[in-house]
C-alpha cells in the first residue's frame, strides 16, 4: 500500500494504475476507522481495480473549533485496517494542501445544502461538497463509495457530482451497526459509557416508526411514534427528525403512499462535550 501525503505523489500513484488499465475505486474518509470505513473499502474493492482512500479531517465541514479538535486521530491504526482491506494507495495531506493559503473556491448545493440536517449544521455540506470536489480532482477515480448513514450527505454528492459533469459513479453502502443496533460512527468513540448505553435509542425509535408504517398511515403519526421513542431516553435530546421525498429531499405529508426517507439526530452530553449523532432510515408501503 503507497502513503500519498501530498497531490504530486497521488497523481503519480494513478498515472501507473492508470498505465495497466486500471479501474480506480475512491474511499474519502476523516480517519478514526471503523469496520463502517472497511464496508466502503471492501465495496469498492469489489468493483474496481485499484482503491484508494483518504484520510483527511476537513476543517471546512466542522461548524466549532471544539468539534474538529476533539475529532479522533487514529493514523496508524487506519493504516493498518486499509492495509489489511486491499487500499492500494492513501493520500494524507495536510490542510494547506487541500486548501492552498488564500484559496477562495467554494462548491456548494445550494438548496439541498441548507436544509434537514444541514440547517442543524450551518455551513456542513459546503464543506463536504468543497473537499469531496477538491478530492475528486487530485484522485480522478472511476466511482466513489459513501456511507448510506450519512443519507442527506449522500443526496448532496450526488447532486454536486451531476451538476458538475464529474464522470465518477456515486454508490452507497448500507449502515453498519454495532451488535445492539447503534450506527456505527467515529464520533461514537466520544461517548461517556452512560451516552453510549443510551445511543441506541436511535434506532429503537426508527424501527418504532417503521413497525407502524403500513399504507396509508399518516405521516404525522410516524413522526410522533418515532419522537415518543425519543423522549424516553432522558439522556437523548432530539434535533431534527424530517420524513422526506427520497428523490427531491422535500417534506413527505399526508398518507404513507410511497417511498419516504427518514432522518434523525439527536445530541448526547452536555456543553462542549455534547456530541450530535444521524441515523436514517428508508420505508417502502
Amino acid at each position: 500500500m503507497q502513503i500519498c501525503r501530498d497531490v504530486p505523489d497521488l497523481r503519480t500513484a494513478v498515472a501507473r494504475f492508470r498505465a495497466h488499465g486500471a479501474r480506480l475505486g475512491l474511499v474519502p474518509t476523516m480517519g478514526a476507522l471503523h469496520e463502517g470505513h472497511i464496508a466502503l473499502v471492501r465495496a469498492a474493492r469489489s468493483g474496481s481495480d485499484r482503491v484508494i482512500a483518504t484520510i483527511f479531517v476537513n476543517p471546512a465541514q466542522f461548524g466549532e473549533a471544539a468539534d474538529l479538535a476533539a475529532y479522533p486521530r487514529t493514523e496508524a491504526a487506519d493504516l493498518a485496517m486499509l492495509e489489511a482491506a486491499g487500499t492500494d494507495a492513501v493520500l494524507i495531506p495536510k490542510p494547506d494542501t487541500i486548501y492552498p493559503p488564500g484559496d477562495e473556491t467554494i462548491v456548494e448545493t445550494t438548496r439541498l445544502a441548507q436544509m434537514l440536517h444541514g440547517a442543524v449544521r450551518p455551513g456542513h455540506f459546503r464543506g463536504v461538497t468543497t473537499v469531496v470536489a477538491r478530492l475528486f480532482n487530485i484522485c480522478q477515480p472511476d466511482a466513489a463509495w459513501f456511507g448510506e448513514k450519512d443519507y442527506q450527505q449522500l443526496a448532496v454528492i450526488r447532486r454536486m457530482t451531476r451538476d458538475l459533469h464529474f464522470p465518477i459513479e456515486i454508490h452507497g453502502v448500507p449502515t453498519v451497526r454495532a451488535p445492539d443496533g447503534l450506527a456505527l460512527s467515529s464520533r461514537n468513540a466520544r461517548l461517556s459509557p452512560e451516552d453510549r448505553a443510551a445511543a441506541p435509542v436511535l434506532k429503537r425509535a426508527l424501527d418504532a416508526g417503521r413497525a407502524i408504517a403500513l399504507p396509508g398511515v399518516d405521516l404525522a403519526d410516524i413522526a410522533g411514534t418515532i419522537r415518543e421513542t425519543m423522549a424516553q431516553e432522558p439522556r437523548a435530546r432530539l434535533e431534527g427528525l424530517d420524513i422526506v421525498d427520497p428523490r427531491s429531499f422535500l417534506p413527505a405529508t399526508g398518507p404513507l403512499t410511497t417511498a419516504i426517507g427518514i432522518m434523525l439526530s439527536a445530541r448526547f452530553g452536555q456543553g462542549d462535550d455534547a456530541v450530535l449523532l444521524i441515523d436514517q432510515t428508508e420505508i417502502a408501503p
